[in-house]
């Protein structure tokens, strides 16, 4: 005889499914309908051979001849309950059955081994994207995604990848956007066809305004199907094109893994969002034969592009006029505040930053003068006020930067696209911008006209500090005041912490009154979308899992009760994936921030109100743990208790709307 090579498995307890009944199974990686009809049990097949409806979720019917059937939820089509053939069917038509034992401790359905699974063109394409760099995928899987997210399962199960499932799509590209900004790397977001790729969109705009790569991954509807208005069906293509710096639906005669390649390379020397269409029927289609995976090697060039000599002389000429230069930074000089505070150092010059480059010169700096526009500090604006010359390095011009357009401004970017954009500047130095701090430093002469400007930027944090002091112990009786709540932040907050802010009165609170040490800020630019920061600080702790300079670091979260109620659900992903996440909520039951432009365009207040749920119950409710707070004395320590608890948390501080 020859020998059984089947693999048993247990599928349901003996009494699980009653008499006249069918559920559906998994025995291994099969999905099957379990039957219990006429005191026997038997197993098929789940697929109906029409459109592949789920015949567990169906049911046994009596039909017109007393006969029973097994009918298909989806169209109708009938099959016997315990030989799956069909009504008048041929001996070899039906459903494929399979072997089922009862025994003592349930039901046990035998199975094949499967032959190895055919090496795929999302195959392809997965390994691609991990030979890259691709360390975590976000996003939902579903009907018209399952042959790529089979090659996703893989790469995991083989431990080069990470996979998190989110709540909605568009949790899944913040996430990937709050990744980039941290990392300067992309991570993936990954959805389905129609409404799960549209979904994606709002955090896509975010990474591409904010110049941060990412890659995005959406199923797409057969392409059979295309056209006549199939279910589900979007043109993809076009709706990501204002969006993606590299948009290309995949075929099968495409070049797979040049293609991800491509997408890859773009996003990252572009710092921008890539995105890649997968039609249903392409994704499983075999690889060509000795189809191979591609990466980075021999792509990348070393993007620390000097500027020209002319353009440092003409710097230079500029600055041996300046009494009072001053250093701006935005967020495009992040990596290279080394060498840019190396110039201020020697030009006894301050920095401010925008509100986007908060956090990266700490406060404690003796040339730091905080943040500069809306969301800043008085010292900043002293400081530009009495600026004869302005040094601008990674950072645009935006009505919200409130740099001064007027004055001598040198502006240096990676990027030529961004110099003088809204206006002339007196220099615009083409550059990578650590290199170009360096030259301009190095090629300095040693008498320069600058004063030393440390002593007054003392006074001016001491004017500060002193009114901030002032503004702790307000109290309408309405609520606690921002003030308080973020000077003991800046106290309790670890000074290596990832802090991903939103959009709100919050925001401007935070920018105003926090000080940061060695933080790492994360915010949505130039796009200003409320909602952000909770999935931001998702993507910073999945950053914070790998090897590299971010291992290990606190991640937190800032937001008003506006915006965490957008993106609530995702606390449970929070807790399913134990992520260590500390988020501050200030809750005014208001859209605060829009309730004030309203009183400023003299408008009435209307249609701002918030009806919220105790946010700090729900915490506890999702798995995780919560504090809410009313009294100044308490805040301390629900901060520390929040902060040392090991996985997410929310801090529910209730505010006067008012005193931000």
């Amino acid at each position: 005889m020859a020998e059984d090579k089947k693999e048993w498995f247990r599928v349901a307890a003996r009494d699980e499914l009653g008499e006249g009944r069918v559920i559906t199974v998994t025995a291994g990686t099969k999905f099957l309908a379990l039957v219990h009809f006429d005191g026997q049990f038997a197993a098929m097949d789940n697929h109906c051979p029409h459109q592949g409806g789920p015949l567990g979720e169906g049911a046994i019917e009596i039909g017109e001849n007393e006969e029973c059937w097994l009918r298909c939820p989806w169209h109708g089509w009938d099959f016997h309950p315990l030989t799956g053939k069909p009504p008048g069917g041929h001996e070899d038509a039906g459903q494929q059955m399979f072997p089922v034992e009862v025994r003592e401790d349930g039901i046990y359905v035998g199975i094949e081994p499967e032959p190895e699974s055919p090496r795929t063109i999302s195959d392809v394409m997965a390994e691609t994207m991990v030979n890259w760099g691709i360390t975590h995928v976000f996003g939902i899987v579903g009907h018209s995604n399952l042959g790529l997210a089979e090659a996703l399962r893989r790469q995991e199960a083989k431990g080069k990848l990470t996979y998190i499932g989110v709540r909605h799509e568009g949790a899944a590209s913040f996430a990937c956007s709050g990744y980039a900004k941290l990392t300067g790397k992309p991570a993936a977001c990954f959805s389905i066809a129609g409404p799960g790729a549209t979904n994606l969109l709002t955090g896509l705009w975010d990474a591409k305004v904010d110049r941060a790569p990412l890659l995005a991954l959406s199923g797409q509807i057969n392409t059979q199907v295309m056209g006549p208005g199939a279910f589900q069906e979007a043109d993809l293509k076009a709706a990501f094109a204002p969006v993606s710096d590299f948009n290309h639906v995949v075929l099968n005669d495409s070049s797979h893994a040049e293609l991800m390649t491509l997408a890859l390379k773009k996003a990252i020397t572009n710092r921008q969002v890539s995105s890649l269409i997968f039609p249903d029927e392409i994704q499983v289609i075999p690889a060509v034969e000795g189809a191979k995976a591609t990466g980075p090697e021999g792509r990348m060039p070393d993007n620390r592009i000097a500027p020209s000599k002319e353009s440092v002389n003409a710097a230079i000429v500029q600055i041996q006029k300046a009494k009072r230069p001053l250093i701006i930074v935005g967020y495009g000089a992040r990596e290279r505040m080394d060498q840019v505070i190396a110039l201020a150092e020697k030009l006894r010059a301050p920095i401010v930053t925008t509100f986007k480059g908060k956090g990266q010169i700490p406060d404690s700096h003796p040339l730091a003068a905080g943040v500069l526009g809306r969301s800043g500090t008085p010292i900043a604006s002293w400081f530009m006020n009495e600026s004869d010359l302005q040094l601008v390095f990674g950072a645009s011009f935006s009505n919200h930067t409130g740099i001064e357009p007027k004055k001598p401004t040198i502006q240096v970017d990676f990027d030529p696209n961004h110099l003088g954009k809204g206006h002339p500047v007196t220099v615009p130095v083409w550059g990578e911008i650590g290199v170009t701090a360096d030259l301009i430093k190095d090629n300095l002469p040693a008498d320069l006209p600058a004063i030393d400007q440390r002593e007054e930027l003392a006074g001016r944090w001491k004017i500060w500090r002193s009114e901030k002091k002032s503004r702790l112990s307000d109290d309408r009786g309405k609520g606690l005041n921002s003030a308080i709540i973020f000077d003991a932040l800046s106290r309790l907050v670890p000074e290596d912490a990832v802090i991903a802010v939103d959009v709100g009165n919050n925001t401007y609170s935070f920018g105003r009154y926090f000080e940061c040490q060695r933080q790492s800020v994360l915010m949505s630019g130039y796009l200003g979308s409320i909602g952000f920061s909770f999935p931001a600080a998702m993507g910073a702790w999945a950053a914070t899992q790998t090897e590299g300079p971010h291992k290990g670091r606190p991640v937190i979260s800032v937001s008003g009760d506006g915006g965490f109620g957008q993106y609530l659900a995702e606390f449970t992903t929070a807790v399913k994936y134990k992520m260590n996440i500390t988020h501050f909520l200030l809750n005014n039951c208001e859209l605060g921030k829009i309730s004030k432009e309203q009183m400023a365009g003299e408008w009435p207040v209307w249609q701002t109100t918030l009806h919220n749920p105790s946010f700090a119950a729900f915490a506890k409710i999702c798995g995780g743990q919560g504090w809410k707070v009313t009294k100044s004395r308490d805040i301390d320590a629900a901060v520390k208790a929040a902060l040392a608890h090991d996985g997410p948390a929310i801090v529910e501080f209730m505010t006067d709307v008012s005193l931000v």
